[in-house]
């Protein structure tokens, strides 16, 4: 996997320098090959720079932690540094005695490990960042869509691109797969090979590889769908509470995402089930064995994939920014749906999210609804696979590569 592509500017490059301003340490994490090491890099060209990859020094900072961070006069990058957490104490003490922003810069891989030790040792000292793969605005060189757009008014013409959503979505977002040097499934294979044989054995004790592997698999087909603990442990055999625990390795790892349904009631939205999405459909669709672009177009889950890519571009639009995102879907009783609810700003915007390349009149049929329940003015949007924008049913109509 180790491809030399065009270094393409990230969307979190200024909320990383401002937190940087503000606070004596800035962690950034996200999933492996996200591109952080780059980021932090091209963001902070003086800082030494240190991997804690490299088992020299890795041992150098388990053995004498305070000789290891003594070698740094100025500020420093210290990468994968969920590889040594007991360096987060000897942190601690250090930026209280120099008292001033920006002294570390530190990247994890490992969400769960590396926040559990970041929350106990740097508690309100730390600003906390999410790196997601590649998103399609960074891709070509462009703003991200402003959240103020959605459902509001209708995105400037230029941001359309002339692609085909099937091939953009299944190469997946990872900076390596944007060279076309690269295969994208060989790349995919190996790096969900090395996820489960490294990452997964240093979070958790999973003592069958071959069923946490099915596992995964079998969430990749469950996309898009209410996630049912039971039924999932059943299908695996494995019990509904080893469903929860491995859920939690993928969702540190940044392997999926869970959407929880909206509700008045805070409360209710955290204990009911979720809807699971993958962070990457490129990932994704190497899951589901789907080999090429022109075999998702036909492929059964094509919707999913293509409500996955949504979503995971939404999540990046908050994250990228520095920002917590508020997305849910909702259902009601008597069956009602839609696929997002965005809650920018305490208004909330309803979208919709279809995969065909032609609007049809039954794609607005929820919106409606909620814009006939919905207390005052209502914005909301329809995210489609075309390459058309229109104000439709009251409806801010857009393409996918507006996003």
């Amino acid at each position: 996997m180790a491809y030399t592509v065009a270094v393409l500017p990230r969307a979190l490059t200024k909320p990383l320098r401002k937190a940087a301003g503000q606070y004596p340490v800035v962690t950034v994490t996200g999933p492996r090959q996200s591109g952080k090491t780059t980021l932090v890099q091209s963001a902070f060209p003086r800082y030494a720079y240190v991997s804690l990859e490299d088992p020299d020094l890795r041992s150098l900072a388990l053995e004498d932690p305070r000789g290891f961070l003594a070698q740094f006069d100025g500020p420093a990058i210290l990468d994968e540094v969920q590889n040594v957490p007991q360096l987060l104490s000897y942190i601690q003490t250090l930026v209280d005695k120099r008292s001033r922003a920006g002294q570390f810069i530190l990247t994890g891989s490992q969400n769960l490990l590396l926040l559990q030790s970041v929350s106990q040792s740097l508690a309100g000292r730390t600003a906390i960042l999410h790196l997601l793969p590649l998103s399609l605005s960074e891709i070509h060189r462009r703003a991200p869509l402003s959240l103020d757009v959605i459902g509001r008014r209708l995105p400037k013409q230029d941001r359309l691109l002339d692609l085909d959503w099937p091939e953009v979505v299944w190469r997946g977002f990872y900076p390596s797969l944007q060279s076309n040097k690269v295969q994208p499934q060989s790349w995919l294979a190996n790096y969900y090979r090395t996820y489960v044989e490294r990452d997964v054995r240093s979070i958790v004790n999973v003592g069958d590889l071959e069923t946490f592997s099915r596992f995964v698999r079998i969430c990749a087909g469950r996309c898009g769908q209410l996630l049912n603990t039971v039924s999932l442990g059943n299908d695996c055999g494995i019990t509904h509470t080893t469903v929860r625990r491995w859920l939690s390795v993928l969702e540190a790892s940044f392997i999926i995402q869970l959407l929880r349904p909206y509700h008045q009631s805070f409360n209710k939205r955290l204990i009911k089930a979720p809807k699971l999405y993958f962070t990457d459909t490129g990932l994704l669709c190497y899951l589901l064995g789907i080999r090429s672009s022109r075999d998702l177009r036909s492929h059964s889950s094509r919707g999913a994939v293509f409500e996955s890519f949504v979503v995971a571009e939404l999540m990046k639009a908050h994250w990228h920014q520095g920002i917590e995102p508020s997305l849910w879907f909702w259902r009601d009783s008597g069956g009602h749906e839609l696929d997002l609810i965005l809650d920018h700003h305490g208004s909330n915007v309803a979208i919709e999210i279809k995969s065909g390349e032609t609007v049809a009149s039954d794609y607005y049929d929820g919106l409606k609804y909620w814009q006939a329940m919905a207390v005052g003015i209502s914005p909301t949007a329809l995210i489609y696979g075309g390459n058309r924008m229109l104000r439709s049913h009251g409806t801010m109509t857009l393409p996918w590569s507006a996003l």
